[in-house]
């Protein structure tokens, strides 16, 4: 029994020895608007030393920590205890209608540093519409549900790291198992976002190989395509050669019609001048004869006048 008891003891000391990290990031205020029942923007502002709060059932005090658990990235909306991710928006109640966004915000106090980014504070806001949109945003910078994962892990604050203690998790930090409590000492230690690289190296990795495989096979489909795609080559190069010839002959075939036309054109137009110069002239004796037709008759009439 006294084994049991110092066993006992020394983990739930190794526990409190673990929260000091926690400790370190101090969370200052949380800001909350339509999320499940607070349809009115509400601020808490957390000061130094333990803040409690207290009420009776049904008054709202889980949804405080299910909006801290949401803002940090929580996908699951069981563990938010509802049945659709949509539950989490204000629903309406008999004398007020529902809204279209819950909005989260939660503000770390990081003087210390010891989230590796230049900001003194963090504040890190989810929303979520009625359509299915969601957005996260730290210090008002779009950004992705990753980025937040990755700031927050390793610092015990993430949606499932140590410094969210729900019903139940008591039991299995105190457990005899070591696989129960292996995830919360990886986070203590500082491990879990390497190991969660190593496993998105090794993914990646699977994903290249797999890749990999399927290249192999494309390359040994069109291995046995090779023969038939080069004659078909040869047929299209032929064809190539076969219609930059035509174009050649069509162009010289169509440049030797228009030297003819202009041959033909510059002919006519001799001939023309011609006709015009014969023209003058005949209309020039024509005129001299009507000049020579009245001058006989005028000499006629006198002779008939004599």
């Amino acid at each position: 029994m006294l084994d049991i008891l110092q066993d006992t003891k020394f983990k739930v000391l190794t526990y409190f020895l673990l929260l000091e990290r926690v400790f370190r990031l101090y969370l200052k205020r949380i800001e909350v608007k339509g999320f499940k029942s607070f349809a009115d923007k509400i601020e808490l502002d957390f000061n130094a030393g333990i803040t409690a709060i207290v009420g009776p059932n049904g008054s709202g005090k889980s949804n405080i920590s299910d909006a801290i658990r949401w803002v940090l990235g929580e996908q699951s909306a069981k563990t938010l205890r509802g049945a659709k991710m949509e539950d989490v928006i204000f629903a309406g109640t008999e004398t007020r209608k529902p809204l279209g966004c819950a909005e989260v915000s939660l503000t770390i106090d990081n003087s210390d540093g010891i989230v590796p980014i230049e900001y003194t504070e963090i504040t890190v806001t989810r929303r979520l519409y009625r359509s299915g949109e969601s957005e996260y945003l730290i210090n008002n910078t779009p950004c992705r549900l990753r980025d937040i994962q990755e700031i927050f892990m390793d610092t015990g604050i993430g949606k499932d790291g140590y410094s969210l203690i729900g019903q139940g998790r008591v039991d299995e930090i105190l457990s005899t198992r070591s696989e129960d409590r292996r995830n919360l000492f990886e986070e203590a230690a500082g491990i879990v976002k390497y190991k969660t690289r190593k496993l998105e190296a090794e993914r990646k990795l699977e994903n290249t190989r797999q890749n990999l495989l399927r290249l192999d096979d494309i390359i040994s489909e069109l291995e046995s395509q090779i023969e038939p795609l080069k004659e078909q080559s040869e047929v299209a190069k032929k064809y190539l050669t076969y219609k930059e010839e035509l174009k050649e002959l069509e162009i010289n075939l169509i440049l030797n019609n228009y030297n003819e036309a202009r041959e033909k054109y510059k002919k006519i137009v001799v001939d023309v001048d011609t006709i015009n110069q014969s023209k003058e002239q005949e209309e020039t004796r024509k005129h001299n004869l009507k000049e020579e037709i009245i001058s006989l008759k005028q000499t006629m009439a006198e002779i008939e006048k004599n």
